[in-house]
């Protein structure tokens, strides 16, 4: 019996303040957006998350992000880390080469949620073609 065909993906959040949320994404982050939909004056947005998507709309019941997190790599955490510290984003952790060789920060959104942005080094095993 094979596994569920997956055609698409995406994360939902659903903040305290969807406006609030959608700026954070778009303006500070610098996400794109891949659409707008619903009611001119408070439209839900999905945004392009490398292969996925990212949606945030609606409403959410204001609990801190509880144990969402989302996972973001780039290619110089570092330069992230000085532009989004400028931009006033709250720093959860710094930049720092984990005992698995990846290079990870960590920050929140507006509502809480945790962003683990994450840097693949050139000689990490994540980069090589582990098929024979």
């Amino acid at each position: 019996m094979g596994g569920m065909e997956i055609l698409s993906s995406r994360i939902l959040l659903r903040p305290a303040d969807a406006g609030r949320a959608q700026r954070f994404y778009r303006d500070v982050l610098g996400l794109a957006v891949y659409r707008e939909f619903g009611p001119e004056e408070s439209p839900g947005m999905v945004f392009f998350l490398g292969s996925g998507f990212l949606e945030v709309s609606g409403h959410g019941s204001g609990r801190p992000g509880g144990g969402t997190m989302i996972w973001l790599q780039v290619r110089d955490v570092r330069a992230e880390h000085e532009r989004l510290s400028a931009a006033g984003v709250r720093v959860l952790r710094e930049p720092r080469e984990e005992p698995w060789g990846l290079v990870e920060m960590w920050i929140e959104d507006p509502d809480g949620v945790r962003i683990v942005i994450v840097e693949i080094p050139d000689d990490h095993p994540l980069r090589r073609d582990q098929r024979g």
